[in-house]
Protein backbone atom coordinates (compact mmCIF):
# COMPACT_ATOMS: atom_id res chain seq x y z
CA UNK A 1 0.00 0.00 0.00
CA UNK A 2 1.62 3.40 -0.90
CA UNK A 3 1.77 6.43 1.17
CA UNK A 4 0.23 10.30 1.06
CA UNK A 5 2.93 11.11 -1.15
CA UNK A 6 3.39 8.07 -3.24
CA UNK A 7 0.95 5.62 -4.77
CA UNK A 8 3.82 2.95 -5.43
CA UNK A 9 3.42 -0.69 -4.18
CA UNK A 10 6.01 -2.76 -2.25
CA UNK A 11 8.43 -4.24 -4.62
CA UNK A 12 7.74 -1.80 -7.30
CA UNK A 13 10.64 0.27 -6.20
CA UNK A 14 14.43 -0.93 -6.62
CA UNK A 15 16.59 -1.08 -3.58
CA UNK A 16 18.89 1.93 -4.66
CA UNK A 17 16.96 5.51 -5.81
CA UNK A 18 18.62 8.50 -7.47
CA UNK A 19 16.84 11.04 -6.83
CA UNK A 20 17.08 14.76 -8.79
CA UNK A 21 15.26 17.56 -7.57
CA UNK A 22 13.35 17.70 -10.44
CA UNK A 23 11.02 15.69 -11.05
CA UNK A 24 11.00 16.27 -15.03
CA UNK A 25 15.05 15.43 -14.69
CA UNK A 26 13.72 12.10 -13.18
CA UNK A 27 11.61 11.67 -16.36
CA UNK A 28 14.65 12.94 -18.98
CA UNK A 29 16.91 10.09 -16.84
CA UNK A 30 14.15 7.25 -17.11
CA UNK A 31 13.88 7.80 -21.06
CA UNK A 32 17.25 8.37 -22.07
CA UNK A 33 19.14 5.99 -19.13
CA UNK A 34 16.70 3.29 -18.58
CA UNK A 35 15.41 0.54 -20.16
CA UNK A 36 11.82 -1.15 -19.61
CA UNK A 37 10.54 1.67 -17.69
CA UNK A 38 7.23 1.69 -15.56
CA UNK A 39 6.07 4.95 -13.64
CA UNK A 40 6.07 4.13 -10.43
CA UNK A 41 4.33 7.44 -8.63
CA UNK A 42 2.61 10.69 -10.18
CA UNK A 43 1.39 12.10 -6.68
CA UNK A 44 1.90 15.86 -6.56
CA UNK A 45 3.80 15.14 -10.07
CA UNK A 46 6.38 13.85 -7.96
CA UNK A 47 7.18 11.79 -10.49
CA UNK A 48 8.99 7.97 -9.84
CA UNK A 49 10.58 5.40 -12.44
CA UNK A 50 12.03 1.84 -11.84
CA UNK A 51 13.92 0.87 -15.01
CA UNK A 52 16.91 -0.90 -15.92
CA UNK A 53 20.52 0.14 -16.79
CA UNK A 54 22.85 -2.22 -17.84
CA UNK A 55 20.52 -4.97 -17.25
CA UNK A 56 20.46 -3.80 -13.24
CA UNK A 57 17.37 -2.68 -11.33
CA UNK A 58 17.22 1.20 -10.74
CA UNK A 59 14.69 3.83 -9.52
CA UNK A 60 14.64 7.16 -9.77
CA UNK A 61 12.51 9.64 -8.18
CA UNK A 62 12.27 13.56 -7.97
CA UNK A 63 12.79 14.70 -4.07
CA UNK A 64 11.69 18.48 -4.88
CA UNK A 65 13.36 21.45 -3.57
CA UNK A 66 14.65 21.78 0.27
CA UNK A 67 15.48 19.53 3.51
CA UNK A 68 11.79 19.42 3.65
CA UNK A 69 10.56 18.06 0.77
CA UNK A 70 13.68 15.34 0.04
CA UNK A 71 13.23 14.58 3.95
CA UNK A 72 9.70 12.99 3.40
CA UNK A 73 10.74 11.44 -0.03
CA UNK A 74 13.63 9.51 1.21
CA UNK A 75 11.83 8.54 4.65
CA UNK A 76 9.24 6.75 2.86
CA UNK A 77 11.62 5.18 0.75
CA UNK A 78 14.06 4.06 3.68
CA UNK A 79 11.26 3.14 5.90
CA UNK A 80 8.10 2.01 3.88
CA UNK A 81 9.72 1.15 0.91
CA UNK A 82 12.62 -0.87 2.24
CA UNK A 83 14.77 0.67 0.02
CA UNK A 84 18.57 0.41 0.73
CA UNK A 85 20.36 3.17 -0.86
CA UNK A 86 19.48 6.62 -2.77
CA UNK A 87 22.04 9.13 -4.37
CA UNK A 88 21.22 12.45 -4.79
CA UNK A 89 22.00 14.05 -8.04
CA UNK A 90 21.57 17.43 -7.93
CA UNK A 91 22.89 21.24 -8.72
CA UNK A 92 25.28 23.38 -6.47
CA UNK A 93 26.71 26.32 -6.59
CA UNK A 94 30.37 26.61 -5.76
CA UNK A 95 32.26 28.63 -2.84
CA UNK A 96 36.09 27.63 -3.63
CA UNK A 97 38.00 29.45 -6.15
CA UNK A 98 39.57 25.97 -7.53
CA UNK A 99 36.23 24.50 -8.71
CA UNK A 100 35.02 25.09 -12.21
CA UNK A 101 31.14 25.51 -13.34
CA UNK A 102 30.33 21.71 -14.38
CA UNK A 103 32.54 19.99 -11.73
CA UNK A 104 31.52 17.11 -9.82
CA UNK A 105 31.05 17.46 -5.80
CA UNK A 106 30.88 14.29 -4.04
CA UNK A 107 29.60 15.05 -0.44
CA UNK A 108 31.41 13.49 2.21
CA UNK A 109 29.92 15.43 4.46
CA UNK A 110 26.95 17.80 4.95
CA UNK A 111 26.81 20.60 7.23
CA UNK A 112 23.70 22.78 7.55
CA UNK A 113 22.18 25.94 9.04
CA UNK A 114 18.76 23.94 9.17
CA UNK A 115 17.41 22.40 12.53
CA UNK A 116 16.14 18.90 11.00
CA UNK A 117 18.23 17.16 13.73
CA UNK A 118 16.10 18.59 16.60
CA UNK A 119 13.87 15.61 15.87
CA UNK A 120 16.20 12.94 17.53
CA UNK A 121 17.32 14.68 20.71
CA UNK A 122 20.65 14.28 20.58
CA UNK A 123 22.69 15.49 23.12
CA UNK A 124 24.75 17.67 21.03
CA UNK A 125 25.30 18.47 17.37
CA UNK A 126 24.87 15.46 14.47
CA UNK A 127 27.44 15.32 11.71
CA UNK A 128 25.90 14.09 8.99
CA UNK A 129 27.85 12.28 6.60
CA UNK A 130 27.60 10.19 3.46
CA UNK A 131 27.77 6.46 3.48
CA UNK A 132 31.68 5.59 2.49
CA UNK A 133 30.94 2.27 0.76
CA UNK A 134 28.97 4.26 -1.88
CA UNK A 135 31.40 6.94 -1.70
CA UNK A 136 34.49 4.80 -2.22
CA UNK A 137 32.63 2.85 -4.97
CA UNK A 138 31.80 7.24 -6.72
CA UNK A 139 35.53 8.17 -6.74
CA UNK A 140 36.78 5.10 -8.27
CA UNK A 141 33.89 4.86 -10.59
CA UNK A 142 34.75 8.17 -11.55
CA UNK A 143 38.49 7.88 -12.09
CA UNK A 144 37.22 5.21 -14.08
CA UNK A 145 35.66 7.55 -16.67
CA UNK A 146 38.56 10.04 -16.16
CA UNK A 147 36.08 12.38 -14.51
CA UNK A 148 37.40 14.86 -12.26
CA UNK A 149 35.84 15.28 -8.92
CA UNK A 150 36.19 16.68 -6.07
CA UNK A 151 35.00 15.22 -2.86
CA UNK A 152 34.74 17.13 0.97
CA UNK A 153 32.28 19.03 3.01
CA UNK A 154 29.60 20.76 1.61
CA UNK A 155 26.39 23.28 3.08
CA UNK A 156 22.91 22.33 2.90
CA UNK A 157 21.01 25.21 3.41
CA UNK A 158 17.52 25.70 4.17
CA UNK A 159 17.56 29.13 3.01
CA UNK A 160 17.85 30.42 -0.49
CA UNK A 161 17.40 34.24 -0.56
CA UNK A 162 19.53 34.54 2.61
CA UNK A 163 19.10 37.56 4.65
CA UNK A 164 22.49 36.87 6.13
CA UNK A 165 24.91 38.09 2.92
CA UNK A 166 27.97 36.91 4.51
CA UNK A 167 26.82 33.10 5.33
CA UNK A 168 28.50 31.80 2.06
CA UNK A 169 31.91 33.87 2.97
CA UNK A 170 31.86 32.34 6.44
CA UNK A 171 31.14 28.92 5.06
CA UNK A 172 33.92 29.12 2.52
CA UNK A 173 36.07 30.04 5.06
CA UNK A 174 36.01 26.87 6.59
CA UNK A 175 36.49 24.71 3.50
CA UNK A 176 32.73 24.29 2.41
CA UNK A 177 33.48 23.23 -1.59
CA UNK A 178 29.56 24.03 -1.94
CA UNK A 179 26.16 24.94 -0.78
CA UNK A 180 23.01 23.12 -1.80
CA UNK A 181 19.62 22.35 0.09
CA UNK A 182 18.78 18.83 0.57
CA UNK A 183 21.84 16.47 1.54
CA UNK A 184 21.71 16.77 5.25
CA UNK A 185 18.44 15.71 5.78
CA UNK A 186 19.17 12.82 3.09
CA UNK A 187 22.34 11.63 5.05
CA UNK A 188 20.05 11.83 8.67
CA UNK A 189 17.43 9.90 7.36
CA UNK A 190 20.04 7.08 5.96
CA UNK A 191 21.41 7.02 9.53
CA UNK A 192 18.68 6.76 11.62
CA UNK A 193 17.33 4.04 9.42
CA UNK A 194 20.63 2.01 9.01
CA UNK A 195 20.59 2.87 5.30
CA UNK A 196 23.08 4.19 2.52
CA UNK A 197 22.82 7.38 1.24
CA UNK A 198 25.29 9.78 -1.08
CA UNK A 199 25.01 13.35 -2.75
CA UNK A 200 26.73 13.40 -6.23
CA UNK A 201 26.40 17.54 -6.90
CA UNK A 202 26.86 19.21 -10.32
CA UNK A 203 28.47 23.11 -10.16
CA UNK A 204 25.88 24.71 -11.76
CA UNK A 205 26.99 28.19 -10.37
CA UNK A 206 29.84 29.79 -8.52
CA UNK A 207 28.63 31.93 -5.90
CA UNK A 208 32.06 33.94 -4.86
CA UNK A 209 32.70 34.73 -8.76
CA UNK A 210 28.83 35.18 -9.47
CA UNK A 211 29.18 32.93 -12.73
CA UNK A 212 26.17 30.21 -13.98
CA UNK A 213 25.42 27.49 -16.29
CA UNK A 214 22.44 28.63 -19.08
CA UNK A 215 19.76 26.05 -18.64
CA UNK A 216 20.69 23.92 -21.49
CA UNK A 217 24.52 24.18 -20.66
CA UNK A 218 23.37 22.26 -17.19
CA UNK A 219 21.50 19.58 -19.01
CA UNK A 220 25.13 18.52 -20.68
CA UNK A 221 27.05 19.68 -17.25
CA UNK A 222 25.01 16.87 -15.73
CA UNK A 223 25.88 13.90 -17.90
CA UNK A 224 28.96 13.17 -15.95
CA UNK A 225 27.37 13.16 -12.23
CA UNK A 226 24.60 11.10 -13.99
CA UNK A 227 26.77 8.41 -15.15
CA UNK A 228 28.47 8.37 -12.23
CA UNK A 229 25.32 7.85 -10.20
CA UNK A 230 23.80 5.09 -12.21
CA UNK A 231 26.86 3.07 -12.33
CA UNK A 232 26.34 2.97 -8.40
CA UNK A 233 22.98 1.31 -8.78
Amino acid sequence: MGTAHNEAELGQIAKTVLMPGDPLRAKFIAENFLTDVKCFNTVRNMLGFTGKYNGKEVSVMGAGMGMPSIGIYSYELFNHYDVDAIIRIGSAGALQEDIELKDVVMAMGACTDSRYSYQYELPGDFAPIADYSLLEKAVGTARELKIPVKVGNVVSSDVFYNGYTKANEKWASMGALCVEMEAAALYMNAAKAGKKALAILSISDHILKGTELSPEERKVGFKDMMEIALRLA
